[in-house]
């Protein structure tokens, strides 16, 4: 199972000529804690836990207890440092092992821990050079409970981390919603050899089986068929071949289909059939990818059997065989396909390489019990799953130059489904996957470049007295920049490409540069300005029948969601009449019937009995939540209807995040009555959503 693709390559000697940039590769590494490593044949993966400083956006209410003086703003921002939990996954090549042990030694300030976990193959390898770098001793862990314990997490914590991959579709990766329940599954570790191990639960899984006939196998016998002594040259051969040269194939022996045994003609009867009684020299492409086509149908038929044997549904594959390579994932997915008449799919997963780097790092951090928190990929500081199609570039298997990184954030609570989700495993939060959709995918690229200049200019307002903003916002916008184009060439990179996923890495490389929260600013005085107008609002409300109102109650909603700011002309109507750009943002509203309309049903239920409890959630600050979302809320707990009213845990854009919303709540209950009754009374509740992000998402 060891990861062995480059050995004897003559790429083992030590390689003592790269210069490695830190804040690009061993980030933070001043701060790492504790540190974990899996060596395989030619590949090492370095796992470390750090602790980050970075600024976030605090708002604290002012005391508003003496008269108040017009034009005083609501609340004060500060930016303030605070210090969070982040994990470091680095993968590279075993010639610069030597190298990368010296940088740490030079860069390593205080760590923690005097022991380095360790797993893979190469752990006894490089067990001395390890611990006379370091000056840690190496404590091996086992190489299939550390493959577990990794897979288990990142199928935990990453929502697209499985994908089915389709040669021949319009997206090759098909990003797959893991399911909240992840047991049980099937994992088929292909290195060497073949071992097949069920997964139950956190601490229990069992290899059920395995096979000799594996990477190895395909290797070797490459190696002696072909004389090429390189697994991804291998792959490059058979990338290139025809099988149809070197099989025996059904039509060859029947003339056509074998129609009584539902045999199809193209299908392969006999693997090098043909090499026993053609009498002629075969090309080495050709048979590499007949052992290619032999080896992969041979574990996919393994697979199925144990699958169906343990009524499995949910098979991954891994180990040196799969990593990310399409030629051999295209052959595994072909055989599943074929002996499970598509009732499985095989399943791949984009961080597959780090599994036994993750598993032995969390043996070693048992006592910070990292799994009671829920982690996020940090797209700012993650290289993302990268093409390494053969036909598009043969030298792209060398990844993000040399190095390839994962970093996952802790975040301050653990995350679990909105529990009024029918069903967690189907629910999508995103209308449109940009990954599949070519044209939608070319428009939104070029919306967020377009955006750019404006998004660097609000982040340097956003900190006019604190040093080196400009400097810091350029970085922001090269690093972004560097994204786009990425996302551009590898839309699946991330997993499923989504507006939502491209706001979200927009607002982790803001926070990288220490901008937390760019439209702070703004965020004030939308708020300031609507708070002006709340009570005015509710009178002219009032003053309405009860039908007429339920009716500019719901224009109100939509007529507030339309100050979403990034457009000038919403910035000239806060400057000059908020008043009149919000009726005159109802009087625009088109007709209905709407493109989405329950507002006849709406009404309705309204003459029934009041709604137990309502759940609402909130979106822009200033005139959309108080003066949209707030007289909607009022006349709900006028009818005895509780309401819930959940906000963004972090800034995202101008959406109201839940510090704020509480002194909104605070000055509007001072203003009304009965606002102020229902807080009182704990019919009003103020929750976090968990997100930091500008789009809804339940999961």
């Amino acid at each position: 199972m060891a990861d062995c693709s480059q050995a004897g390559s003559g790429r083992h000697s030590m390689d003592k000529s790269i210069t490695l940039p830190p804040d690009e590769i061993f980030r933070n590494l001043e701060n790492a804690k504790r540190f974990a490593i899996d060596i395989g044949g030619s590949l090492t993966k370095l796992a470390y836990y750090s602790t980050v400083q970075h600024k976030v956006a605090k708002v604290r209410s002012f005391d508003h207890t003496a008269k108040e003086v017009d034009g005083d703003p609501l609340y004060e921002i500060s930016v303030q440092e605070e210090i969070t939990a982040r994990l470091h996954f680095i993968k590279f090549e075993n010639a610069y092992i030597e190298t990368c042990l010296d940088f740490i030694k030079d860069h390593l300030v205080n760590t923690e821990t005097k022991v380095i976990k360790a797993t893979g193959g190469g752990a006894y390898k490089f067990k001395e050079l390890i611990e006379k770098k370091l000056k840690l001793k190496v404590d091996k862990e086992d190489e299939m409970s550390c493959l577990i314990k990794g897979c288990n997490f990142v199928l935990k914590n990453i929502p697209h981390e499985a994908f089915v991959y389709a040669k021949h579709a319009d997206s090759e990766f098909r990003f797959q919603n893991t399911h909240p329940d992840i047991f049980p599954y099937l994992l088929i570790n292909i290195g060497s050899g073949v071992s097949i191990v069920k997964v139950e639960s956190e601490d229990k899984f069992e290899r059920i089986g395995g096979s000799s006939i594996g990477g190895g196998t395909f290797w070797g016998l490459g190696a002696l068929l072909t004389k090429t002594k390189r697994f991804d040259e291998l792959l490059q051969l058979a990338s290139r071949g025809q099988h149809t040269s070197v099989d025996m194939l059904v039509k060859d022996i029947y003339g056509g289909a074998y129609g009584s045994l539902g045999l199809t003609g193209d299908l392969i009867a006999s693997s090098f059939g043909k090499s026993a009684t053609t009498d002629k020299e075969f090309s080495k492409e050709d048979m590499a990818k007949s052992l290619l086509h032999m080896i992969s149908n041979d574990i996919g038929q393994l697979a199925c059997l144990y699958a169906r044997l343990h009524n499995l549904t949910r098979v991954y594959f891994g180990g040196f065989f799969i990593r990310g390579h399409p030629v051999t994932m295209h052959t595994i997915t072909y055989s599943i396909n074929f002996f499970t008449k598509g009732e499985v799919q095989a399943l791949f997963l984009r961080h597959e390489g780090y599994l036994g780097a993750i598993g032995a790092f969390l043996k070693g951090a048992e006592e910070d019990n990292p799994n009671q928190y829920s982690w996020g990929e940090n797209y700012a500081g993650s290289s993302g799953l990268m093409s390494v199609s053969p036909d598009l570039n043969p030298m792209q298997r060398v990844r993000s130059g040399t190095f390839d990184m994962l970093e996952m954030d802790r975040l301050e609570r653990q995350l679990v489904n909105l529990p009024l989700l029918q069903d967690p495993s189907s629910y999508i939060p995103d209308t449109v996957d940009l990954t599949e959709d070519a044209l939608a995918r070319q428009y939104w690229l070029y919306c967020f470049e377009e955006a750019l200049d404006g998004v660097v200019n609000r982040a340097v307002a956003s900190q006019p007295d604190l040093p080196q903003a400009v400097e810091r916002a350029e970085k922001f916008r090269q690093k972004y920049l560097h994204k786009l184009q990425t996302l551009r060439h590898q839309p699946f990179a991330y997993g499923s490409l989504t507006v939502r996923s491209l706001l979200d890495t927009r607002e982790h490389c803001l926070n990288e540069f220490n901008f937390p929260d760019p439209y702070s600013k703004i965020k004030q005085k939308e708020n300031d300005v609507a708070l002006r107008y709340f009570q005015k609002v509710v009178r002219s409300l009032e003053k309405l029948p009860w039908e007429q109102r339920q009716f500019a109650l719901v224009k109100g909603l939509l007529a507030g969601n339309v100050f979403d700011w990034g457009a000038k002309a919403v910035s000239d109507v806060l400057e000059s009449n908020p008043e009149f750009g919000f009726e005159e943002a109802k009087h625009q509203l088109q007709d209905r019937p709407w493109l989405i309309d329950c507002y006849d049903q709406w009404v309705e239920r309204l003459k029934g009995p009041p709604h137990k409890c309502a759940l609402f959630f909130v979106d822009n600050s200033g005139i959309d939540i108080i003066l949209g979302v707030f007289p909607f809320v009022r006349e709900l707990l006028c009818r005895g209807t509780e309401v819930v009213l959940a906000s963004n845990s972090g800034p995202a854009l101008n959406d109201v995040t839940n510090s704020e919303l509480q002194i909104l709540t605070e000055r509007i209950a001072a203003m009304d009555s009965v606002i102020q009754a229902a807080i009182k009374e704990d019919r009003l509740t103020l929750v976090q959503s968990g997100s930091s992000s500008p789009c809804l998402d339940l999961r």
